[in-house]
């Protein structure tokens, strides 16, 4: 039977929730033991991963992991400028944004850290990545780069300032695009002094 869990999961993209397993005829104590034995991952109450799911090429696992526990859940900030390549610095948690209207999310695993947006600047600038277990939602460069501006006070101006210099070097850069997002982000006023100074350097 616990070949039979590890067999659906495989099917499924790797994970699966607890109701999806017991509708599969599943026991809870067959997962349990898988848990204990290290085949499966507890995410969060009531959804499991395989452990030796392999990373997806694009995105990493603890993103996925997010994504698959708080489904309107959007990998932004420190997360999505190391995604985006706009950053050195490896954040030690991954770095969600949820509805300021929502419940703060129960995950295990990996370690978060929840930013609440207001409606228009959660909503504002998502892609959506499909992957082999499901969409991974995450803000877009320019995007990811006013929130930081919008956060540089809790995160660092010199990881907001290096994410927009990153961001400049790269061909297709679109200052325009990046003013648009920085005013739903209202931070237009504070980012036009920087690509002045940096897009006629």
């Amino acid at each position: 039977m616990q070949h039979g869990i590890l067999t659906y999961l495989h099917k499924t993209g790797g994970y699966a929730h607890m109701k999806e397993l017991r509708a599969a005829s599943f026991q809870t104590r067959d997962i349990a033991h898988l848990v204990k034995d290290g085949a499966l991952e507890k995410i969060k109450p009531g959804l499991y991963r395989l452990a030796d799911l392999p990373d997806d090429p694009r995105v990493g696992r603890g993103e996925t992991d997010v994504c698959q526990a708080i489904p309107e859940g959007v990998i932004c900030l420190l997360s999505a400028l190391e995604y985006h390549h706009l950053s050195t610095f490896v954040p030690k948690t991954v770095h969600v944004a949820i509805p300021r209207t929502s419940k703060p999310p129960r995950i295990t695993y990996p370690p978060i850290k929840v930013f609440y947006f207001s409606e228009a600047q959660y909503k504002t600038g998502i892609e959506t990545h499909k992957t082999a277990a499901g969409p991974v939602k995450i803000y877009c460069a320019e995007k990811t780069i006013c929130d930081m501006f919008r956060y540089r006070n809790k995160l660092g101006e010199d990881l907001a300032l290096e994410g927009l210099k990153e961001y400049l070097r790269r061909r297709g850069a679109d200052p325009g695009r990046l003013l648009r997002y920085a005013e739903v982000c209202r931070v237009k006023k504070l980012i036009t002094p920087y690509l002045k100074i940096l897009v006629h350097r």
